[in-house]
């Protein structure tokens, strides 16, 4: 079973999340077919169409091709019940209503294939009692899978097994969850709310009981629980808007309905805010207006004692933010002692939700890493509670949660577990992580999958491995690691601020097309272990060189990094980029030039050299134009207008994409570069595709002329520049440098069909570089993004 793949999956309910799940489906290539009960008017199939037709203008977008959303097969349950017998796995997303599901589960049961997993999307209703009313053949092959919403943006996702689950089935499911949708699998037990919304609206309600204790308006505990918390921007009460509260008052209601001896019960109810904005329909960012409302450029919030919105703005005292900064080892003493009411209600909510986390853990997880898991991927924490707790000091800390439940100032008096006690020093070590159930440490799953991450996601005081020491180092210095695992492939790790390509970085690249060449190696893959590829060529010196010397002084490491891109292009050894993230400008350059492309799904790529007065220069304008006359497929040239329309309007918008699929769309990546959906395993597949390319017995393309649209199509670009120009598109800079990158794309002041080397227009690229980098509105540009990191428009 375990080797068992996934052909085609069914989505049974269009609603937010089904429809979602479908399109994410898609993103990472899974056929899928999209349920809905058949409309009662017109085309059957109307529910799910409309549902399809919402996922195009859904933001953040849940298809990483819009375009795409065709690919989702439409039915409905009347007409199209027998194709589920040709799905491997069917997933129900509908309505959390038990009595709706169980009817559903009795009208699929006698189509689903002998071999297929079945599973619920349910976000707390009891995975148990779902699988009774299946049929007994088909319960050892049922279990839970939630998705958090977004699906495609959220990392994380809940497996929950039945009484009846076969072990092999949750291990298939894992597997398939981890590399093919490229989620962070948490196995969690069957308990109202699972472990994600039980910690997490455990943790948002405590805030805001605490906020009410205090007196907080919600402007006020956002700025506090946010970044300067490290969570997730969204913080306590804009988390609750994203949600929507509607959403979130029925997960409250579960905890509610469901825990009614929990000692935590009290915070289990509809705070009276929220009822208020829930009568008046205001439910948050899906109604435009919750807890917050934008009115033109301001951010009002809600006030429950005026029952309106009113200005906000409030912000963390000095005496906070400066706490906040201090090594974890004395921030929670400093917030605990402090006099400043904001820091006492920092510590009161750790506090409360460490409590909260110890008290439930035996009950709702595995082990403590899952619970820390849930939080850092499923609610954009830094950190998770317990690795928070043992990074302040475990005993320290939990003498001091005592300290303040024996004071009565705690939320419930329940004692901490007597195991927070007996003389550790926290929960995570480096052979596993604390189980309250079992009374162990257990390890980190050790199925086959996670081989493939060689650098796999841990919790504070785990085993981690440190990919910047990782590994035999080749070559380093302060702009560049070159090194190695235990495969014959040659990795270089870029280490200078956002992965700039200044002069060292450049020398280091170079170095390691030589070290690769003649040392031996089977490739070469450029890789970085964050989310960020390249943000391209080093500004900050070019702002230098040209204030020392002048703009002709930036020609030398402007050449070097051209040379670079065709040393990739042309290297004897298969070159590789592993893509994550951004990668833009030069960084989309040097990927551009590599003989492959290995992204990760959620890749920025773009050539954005426009936001700062120039054109792209590092051989990528070169690229397009030669791609151009691939696709033409012509001799003379004059077919290229058609190809080189698209990317000259993506140059001039500074267009990046949305995904590393819609690189492909753009013109960024070949449709034979690869998609990886699981970004921890992008190095294995980038060196893998490496060593595969050097055994097929990989040797670069011939260097061949191509020609170019010349003066005619030259004159097309012109043309267009002036059209927005008089419709006030663009600015007369912006036109400017529109006519600089017309010129370098149709090949400079030649005849139509003028065949040209990739050397030749590399040339006119740094011409007009240089050029542009005279003028000082360019430099004003740069200023502007160097000191905002916004794109000047002058």
């Amino acid at each position: 079973m375990t080797e068992f793949k996934f052909r085609k999956v069914a989505v049974l309910g269009a609603g937010v999340m089904g429809a979602q799940i479908a399109a994410h489906l898609i993103n990472v290539r899974v056929p899928v077919v999209l349920f809905d009960l058949a409309a009662k008017e017109g085309n059957k199939n109307g529910i799910v169409s409309q549902a399809v037709e919402r996922l195009k203008k859904l933001r953040p977008a849940p298809l990483a091709v819009v375009d795409e959303a065709a690919l989702i097969q439409q039915a409905n349950y009347d007409e199209h019940l027998p194709l589920l017998s040709e799905c491997d796995l069917i997933i129900e997303a509908i309505a959390e209503r038990m009595d709706w599901k169980i009817d559903l589960y009795e009208r699929i049961a006698p189509h689903i294939a002998p071999h297929a997993i079945v599973a619920s999307n349910t976000s707390g209703l009891s995975m148990n009692q779902l699988a009774d009313v299946l049929p007994q053949a088909i319960r050892p092959r049922f279990c839970g899978v939630h998705f958090f919403n977004p699906p495609r943006a959220m990392h994380y996702l809940e497996l929950i097994p039945t009484r009846e689950t076969r072990a092999d089935v949750m291990d298939t499911v894992e597997t398939f969850a981890t590399t093919v949708l490229g989620k962070g699998v948490v196995r969690a037990f069957d308990t109202p709310n699972f472990i994600g919304n039980r910690i997490g609206f455990a943790a948002l309600l405590i805030g805001m009981v605490e906020a009410d204790k205090f007196g907080f308006s919600p402007d006020l505990v956002d700025d506090l629980t946010g970044k300067k918390l490290a969570r997730s921007g969204s913080a306590t009460y804009r988390t609750m808007d994203v949600v929507g509260l509607d959403t979130a008052m029925h997960v409250i209601k579960t905890m509610d309905d469901q825990l009614p001896k929990d000692p935590f019960h009290a915070i289990y109810q509809l705070p009276s805010s929220m009822a208020d904005l829930i009568a008046k329909g205001q439910l948050g960012q899906k109604s435009g207006a919750g807890y917050f409302k934008k009115v033109g450029r301001d951010i009002l919030r809600y006030d429950a004692a005026k029952g309106d919105y009113v200005p906000g703005g409030l912000k963390a005292s000095d005496v906070v933010s400066q706490i906040l900064k201090m090594p974890a080892s004395q921030r929670l003493d400093a917030l605990r002692t402090s006099t400043d009411t904001q820091a006492k209600y920092l510590w009161a909510i750790l506090r409360d939700i460490f409590h909260y986390s110890a008290v439930h853990l035996a009950e709702v997880a595995p082990c403590a890493r899952d619970i820390d898991f849930a939080m850092r991927w499923g609610f954009g924490w830094k950190q998770g509670p317990f690795e928070l707790w043992q990074e302040a000091g475990w005993q320290k800390v939990a003498n001091w949660i005592k300290e303040d439940i024996d004071a009565k100032l705690t939320l419930c008096d329940e004692p901490l577990p007597a195991w927070v006690f007996d003389g550790r020093n926290g929960v995570h070590l480096p052979e596993g992580s604390w189980s309250a159930q079992s009374g162990s440490y257990l390890p980190q799953s050790a199925l086959p999958v996670y081989q493939r991450q060689y650098f796999r996601e841990n919790v504070l005081g785990g085993a981690a491995l440190d990919p910047k020491k990782t590994g035999q180092t080749i070559y380093e210095d302060e702009a560049i690691r070159l090194w190695t695992l235990d495969e014959p492939v040659l990795i270089a790790s870029l280490k200078t601020k956002v992965h700039a390509l200044s002069r060292v970085a450049v020398h280091g690249l170079h170095k390691a097309i030589d070290e690769a060449e003649n040392g031996g190696y089977q490739g070469l893959v450029i890789w970085a272990p964050d989310a960020l590829f390249s943000a391209g060529f080093d500004l900050k010196t070019v702002m230098e060189l040209c204030a020392s010397q002048g703009a002709a002084a930036v020609e030398k490491d402007l050449a070097d990094l051209q040379r670079l891109s065709l040393r990739l292009r042309y290297a004897l050894v298969p070159t590789v980029a592993a893509v994550h993230g951004k990668a833009l400008g030069g960084g989309c350059e040097i990927a551009l030039y590599c003989a492959r492309r290995v992204m990760a799904l959620e890749s920025a790529m773009g050539l954005v050299e426009f936001n700062v007065g120039v054109i792209p220069a590092g051989g990528g304008l070169t690229y397009l134009a030669r791609r151009a006359a691939e696709k033409a497929g012509s001799g003379h040239g004059l077919g290229t207008e058609p190809f080189i329309l698209p990317v000259f309007d993506q140059v001039m918008a500074a267009q990046t994409s949305g995904s590393a699929l819609d690189a492909v769309k753009l013109g960024y990546a070949l449709h034979s570069d690869i998609v990886v959906p699981h970004k921890d395993e992008l190095l294995y597949v980038a060196i893998q595709q490496a060593r595969a390319m050097s055994a097929s017995g990989y040797r670069p393309p011939l260097q061949q002329p191509f020609p170019v649209g010349g003066t005619g199509l030259q004159k097309v670009l012109q043309q267009r520049l002036q059209a927005w120009r008089q419709a006030e598109k663009c600015t007369e800079y912006d036109e400017v440098i529109g006519q600089s990158l017309a010129r370098v794309l149709s090949g400079g002041d030649v005849a139509a069909g003028t065949v040209v080397t990739e050397a030749d227009l590399i040339a006119l690229e740094r011409q007009e570089f240089i050029r542009l980098l005279g003028n000082e509105k360019t430099l004003q540009r740069i200023e502007g993004m160097l000191n905002t990191g916004k794109a000047v428009r002058n």
